[in-house]
Formats: structure tokens, C-alpha cells, sequence
């Protein structure tokens, strides 16, 4: 039985996952939210300027009060309390009990392990905490280092969905990777 229970704090070994705050904003948009590299293979565009992200920030705050609602600041333990990037549920079907994670993170923190420490965590929290039984992500084919981050988290490639998304590259092959409750080890 699934048991929605909003974002809560998630605590890995280095990073804390925490809701997002409007007073993120600046840090969002300096770190990733205006980096075209960060956004090249995400569904929405580099923002304008802190006050898109300030804008985007006040929606998603508002929506912590849904308790299926999953939306995560990534946050390094060592340094400050700034988000360096952000992981959420993108899409949850309570009746095979499955969601869907999506990921990014600025540039300054790529090729570290901090997405797919974020991924191991969120994916724990929803198997463990919400009763989940599958969790699966996609990207990208021209993305694979994306992908690299799936399979560290244990999540197994199951094929190419053809011409099957979109993103700011347009129309996309999109591979999906996913993991079961049964198979997922910590």
C-alpha cells in the first residue's frame, strides 16, 4: 500500500535533502537554473533571471502541502545550506505502486557521485517510507552519463522508448532505467 508523505528530510553520508525555500532562489539560479550545459537535455530552459526562479520556487512551495508531492533541494553536508540541484518524483502511480525520479545538479558538482547518492536516497525513502515497488528514471540517449547514474543506484536499463520524449534537444529516444523493491540493495 502506498503512504504518501510529502517531502520530507532525507540524510545520506554527505548531503541532506531538504524541502526547497524562496530564499533558494539565487543559489538555484547561479548554481543550475541559468546554466545551458545544466539544462541541455532537461524539459525546460535556462532561466531569465533569479525572479523566474523565485517564481518556479513559490509554486513548488506551494505544493509541499500535497502529501504526494516529492520535490528535493540537494544540499552538501560540508559546505552550506545552498541547494546545488534538485531531485523529485516527476510522476507516481499509486496502483502498481511505481514513480518516476528526475535529477539535476550545476556543473560544479558533476562526476563527484552526489546525483546518484541523492538518487540511492530518494529511492530508499520511497520504498522504505512510502511503499512503493518500482522506481525508475529516464534520459536521454545522447545523455549517458545520466544513465551511469542510474545503474550505480542498482536501477537496471530496460530499453529505448523511440522518439518517445522531449527535452530542449526536441524530440528524444528515452531510456529507462528502473528498480524493483525486491532487488534494491542499500
Amino acid at each position: 500500500m502506498v503512504t504518501h508523505k510529502g517531502t520530507q528530510t532525507i540524510e545520506t553520508d554527505r548531503l541532506i535533502l531538504r524541502r526547497f525555500r524562496i530564499e533558494d532562489a539565487q543559489a538555484m539560479y547561479d548554481r543550475w537554473a541559468s546554466d545551458p550545459e545544466v539544462t541541455r537535455f532537461l524539459t525546460w530552459p535556462v532561466h531569465a533571471d533569479a525572479n523566474a526562479t523565485r517564481q518556479l520556487l513559490a509554486a513548488w512551495t506551494d505544493a509541499y502541502q500535497k502529501p504526494d508531492n516529492y520535490q528535493w533541494a540537494i544540499t552538501v553536508k560540508a559546505q552550506d545550506d545552498l541547494p546545488i540541484g534538485s531531485i523529485a518524483v516527476v510522476f507516481h502511480d499509486n496502483a502498481v505502486r511505481k514513480a518516476e525520479v528526475g535529477y539535476c545538479i550545476g556543473r560544479a558538482w558533476w562526476r563527484q557521485g552526489i546525483t546518484s547518492e541523492a538518487l540511492a536516497g530518494v529511492i530508499g525513502f520511497l520504498f522504505d517510507e512510502v511503499g512503493m515497488e518500482r522506481v525508475e528514471a529516464r534520459h536521454d540517449v545522447n545523455n549517458p552519463n545520466s544513465g551511469l547514474v542510474m545503474e550505480k543506484c542498482g536501477m537496471r536499463k530496460e530499453g529505448v522508448h523511440r522518439r518517445a520524449d522531449r527535452n530542449n534537444q526536441g524530440i528524444v529516444d528515452a531510456c529507462v532505467h528502473a528498480v524493483l523493491k525486491s532487488e534494491w540493495k542499500r
